[in-house]
């Protein structure tokens, strides 16, 4: 898929210079009309497409149970939101992945526009584990649930046998996997622990685990706004670390393998928070 070809050099220097000015107290170049644009143009815009895009995406559920059409409709809404957030996407690492196999793809999580990110820039169909909290939203839970999509508990994987059963089914015919292993969005763009059952389901189906990394993300739009901080961004793809042979018992390595291989990609050119 044809991506944008910004150098990671001036990514770094502009995350860089973003923490010197939050240090300094010099002024970010997001100031009040980046707000205004924000919150006049780029907001509604993303709410037209999405009211345009949902119930014609849910509508196609009765049709299509497997998900396969949403996926399309979501993967235009995505096309949509990106063109006109005017944020370039650079993707490191995925031409090295056979595309072909299903995988479970650990992604960090910083920002609500992560998914448009990743349903733009994987060029195939993929289904994305949910926690379940999101259920009880109109609109989304049920467009989650109709998709297709995994909801599982991942403190207690167990406790979710159906959407297990059906996931570990979906993964060894072929249908790859996008987890969130920190089990929801940072809120000061550092990687957290991952949740206990993140890897749960890759060492059920025995399909390899591939680490990514979504940087600037957290910039663009953390928490708790609705400003988008229009920039260049990076999804760095690492190489896939095999669940082959392994059992349940070895999830807690596994989980530590992947969160190293995740942090050395992110903090790759940024600093690393010190250990409490």
């Amino acid at each position: 898929m044809e991506t944008s070809q910004i150098e990671t050099r001036p990514i770094a220097e502009r995350q860089i210079g973003a923490v010197r000015a939050m240090a300094t107290g010099a002024p970010s170049k997001h100031g009040w009309l980046s707000a205004l644009r924000s919150y006049l143009i780029l907001d509604p815009l993303i709410w037209v497409y999405t009211i345009a895009l949902g119930p014609l995406s849910l509508l196609s559920s009765f049709i299509d149970r497997g998900g396969r059409i949403q996926h399309g409709f979501a993967r235009l809404w995505s096309r949509l939101i990106m063109m006109t957030i005017q944020s370039p996407v650079k993707v490191d690492g995925l031409d090295r992945i056979d595309t072909t196999k299903a995988h479970v793809y650990a992604v960090t999580h910083a920002s609500a526009l992560d998914i448009p990110i990743l349903y733009v820039n994987l060029p195939f169909q993929f289904r994305i584990v949910f926690k379940s909290e999101l259920l009880s939203y109109p609109f989304v839970g049920w467009h989650l649930t109709r998709s297709g999509q995994v909801c599982i508990n991942q403190q207690n994987p167990t406790s979710s046998v159906g959407s297990i059963k059906s996931a570990v089914k979906s993964l060894r015919s072929g249908m790859p996997l996008v987890i969130f292993p920190e089990g929801g969005r940072t809120p000061d763009g550092d990687i957290k622990p991952f949740m206990p059952g993140a890897f749960f389901l890759a060492i059920r189906a025995q399909v390899d685990i591939v680490p990514v990394a979504l940087v600037g993300t957290f910039e663009l739009l953390p928490m708790n706004t609705y400003h988008i901080k229009c920039q260049p961004l990076e999804m760095r793809v690492g190489e896939p670390i095999p669940t082959a042979g392994l059992t349940l018992r070895d999830m807690e390595k596994v989980s530590a393998q992947v969160h190293d291989a995740i942090e050395a990609m992110y903090y790759r050119d940024r600093p690393k928070p010190s250990a409490a």
